[in-house]
């Protein structure tokens, strides 16, 4: 593919990001236009297309509106290929530890967005993304009016293990309401950090 254009206006973090992503990984263009109409995303899509080894310019394109613009370079293209990646191993295991329903202090309604967020963009992880383990407050995710229901199941859907507190659900007096994962117990939660090769706590 010669050149390509992506709409992401509208779009929260990590979505712009990703939708990028997918787009260099599977077509490879030598040029791409990405419109987003925030300074977050204009800032994130301009360091990921360096990452990869495209020269990134970003103009106004009106109305709050900015055109990122990246183009191959070719002199990048070898830094590019080995730049801060983390290497897959076969066989690696990796467990997500969630025990609060938002990630961080000072507004839950950010802390939600967040952990929404979070969730949305672990599938980036591929294969090695193992089990997510929900204890205390995290429980409350897995139940069915639960705001990231969609991005758990999508993950629940592509194999990852999702183990749910039974005493915290219990506690909470929400067992019958959860609707994706496994109820599970202390004794499954200590073997699955002790099994993982690496615990990922937000």
């Amino acid at each position: 593919m010669q050149e390509t254009t992506l709409d992401c206006r509208g779009l929260a973090c990590p979505e712009p990001v990703l939708r990028v992503k997918k787009t260099v990984e599977a077509h490879s263009p030598n040029e791409i236009t990405i419109l987003v109409d925030n300074d977050a995303a204009r800032e994130n899509v301009s360091r990921f297309l360096q990452s990869v080894g495209y020269s990134a310019i970003d103009s106004p394109a009106g109305q709050g509106v900015w055109q990122v613009t990246g183009k191959k370079d070719q002199t990048a293209v070898s830094v590019a290929s080995c730049a801060c990646r983390v290497p897959v191993r076969e066989g690696r295991r990796v467990a997500v530890l969630l025990t609060s329903p938002v990630i961080g202090s000072g507004d839950d309604t950010l802390g939600e967005k967040l952990m929404k967020n979070f969730l949305a963009t672990l599938p980036e992880m591929g294969s090695e993304l193992w089990r997510v383990v929900m204890l205390n407050g995290a429980v409350t995710l897995s139940l069915a009016n639960s705001p990231v229901l969609e991005q758990l199941q999508t993950l629940e859907k592509n194999g990852v293990h999702i183990l749910v507190c039974g005493t915290c659900l219990e506690h909470f007096g929400v067992l019958r309401e959860k609707a994706v994962g496994e109820t599970t117990n202390m004794l499954d939660v200590v073997t699955s950090l002790q099994l993982a090769d690496s615990v990922i706590r937000p």
